[in-house]
């Protein structure tokens, strides 16, 4: 089963990027900082999406799993990225 993450780097990528990451959906937010957001497969996957963030010498902020409805690909709350004000987020709210 796939698990969501969202991957907060600083920083702001083209969204040609997104194959390279494994198809993550990319959101450049106003501070200058990327969210990378989507499924991967396992641990490995992640690893791999984490290798490539520092090979391009971005700033790792947070790592954090989503939670995703049973039977469903996406978020339990239907966002495939969450904003920079969302209360929700772990880092915006300060629950990290």
């Amino acid at each position: 089963m796939d698990m969501y993450y969202h991957i907060r780097v600083k920083g702001h990528l083209d969204s040609q990027w997104s194959a390279w990451f494994d198809q993550l959906a990319i959101s450049n937010e106003s501070n200058g900082e990327t969210v990378l957001a989507g499924p991967l497969a396992d641990q490995a996957a992640l690893h791999g999406v984490l290798i490539r963030i520092r090979d391009l010498g971005l700033p790792l902020i947070a790592v954090y799993q989503v939670p995703v409805a049973a039977g469903s690909t996406a978020p339990s709350d239907g966002h495939a990225i969450r904003g920079a004000n969302d209360e929700n987020d772990p880092i915006k709210s300060g629950h990290a």
